[in-house]
């Protein structure tokens, strides 16, 4: 009975589709968008690209593009949506071997873009320092901004065009990265693999805007459990002023902090 019946599903599903016509619905495409950030000096920058053609041509977007169905003379197919978020973004800046890569959200205003319904599947990448960008396929230049350049400061306000609604994705990204470090051991992803305790609180006054104190850092930092641990080395330097080189550390393996460190009372 269940083999007739998984037989009978079959035929039925073979018969299902090979009459179905997709162009009895109205066509729809799916994109991916990459807010790559990165800290360069203590600046916290978004990777943005300048756009060589229609619609919106010489506007700033973020790195993305069309995901590929399949085989074509572009390339291979993306075999999934990952995939195609790295793809695009390989074909502006050269990317570690291991980046820290997480869906954002999904974009599918009607009218966010001028030339069909596209509904875009946003990431956003962090890397210590990536380097210089090159302009690659659709843009004339790819540069890393300042989030100050873009509104994300104190008192700052946005500069440049930007297309389709990406001001709107590299907010929500900004957002998420503040947040995540609040309650994650995200910060670790902007730095190399050992690093100081210092270096890590730079990462969060970068980030969160804020100035943090060097001392009381330190000690919440070691008292949460897992976030960092001892590398048992030390850095090639002292600090600026001189005196003992700064122990190393590495991340912990937590996933979560407890305690969290939260922006009003850091």
């Amino acid at each position: 009975m269940e083999t007739g019946g998984t037989r009978e599903h079959g035929t039925g599903e073979d018969d299902f589709l090979s009459g179905y016509d997709p162009r009895a619905y109205a066509p729809t495409a799916v994109t991916v968008d990459v807010v790559a950030l990165t800290i360069r000096r203590g600046t916290p920058l978004v990777l943005l690209t300048r756009r060589s053609a229609p619609p919106q041509q010489g506007w700033w977007a973020l790195p993305g593009g069309f995901v590929r169905a399949e085989d074509g003379p572009g390339g291979p197919a993306d075999p999934d949506l990952p995939d195609a978020a790295l793809r695009v973004l390989s074909e502006k800046t050269s990317l570690p071997t291991e980046p820290h890569l997480e869906q954002l959200r999904t974009y599918g205003a009607l009218g966010r873009d001028p030339r069909m319904r596209i509904v875009s599947v946003g990431y956003m990448l962090l890397a210590p320092d990536l380097p210089d960008p090159h302009a690659g396929r659709g843009t004339d230049e790819a540069a890393w901004v300042p989030w100050s350049e873009l509104g994300h400061g104190d008192g700052a306000r946005c500069d440049r065009p930007l297309a389709f609604d990406h001001g709107r994705i590299i907010a929500d990204a900004v957002e998420r990265a503040r947040s995540k470090l609040e309650y994650t051991a995200l910060a670790t992803a902007f730095l190399p693999p050992a690093f100081t305790i210092t270096a890590l609180r730079e990462v969060y006054e970068a980030v969160w805007g804020l100035r943090l104190h060097g001392a009381n850092f330190h000690r919440k930092i070691l008292a949460t459990p897992g976030f960092v641990e001892d590398t048992g080395e030390l850095a090639e330097r002292g600090g600026p002023g001189g005196g003992r080189r700064p122990r190393l550390y590495r991340a912990g393996g937590a996933a979560l902090l407890h305690p969290p460190l939260l922006r009003s009372a850091p």
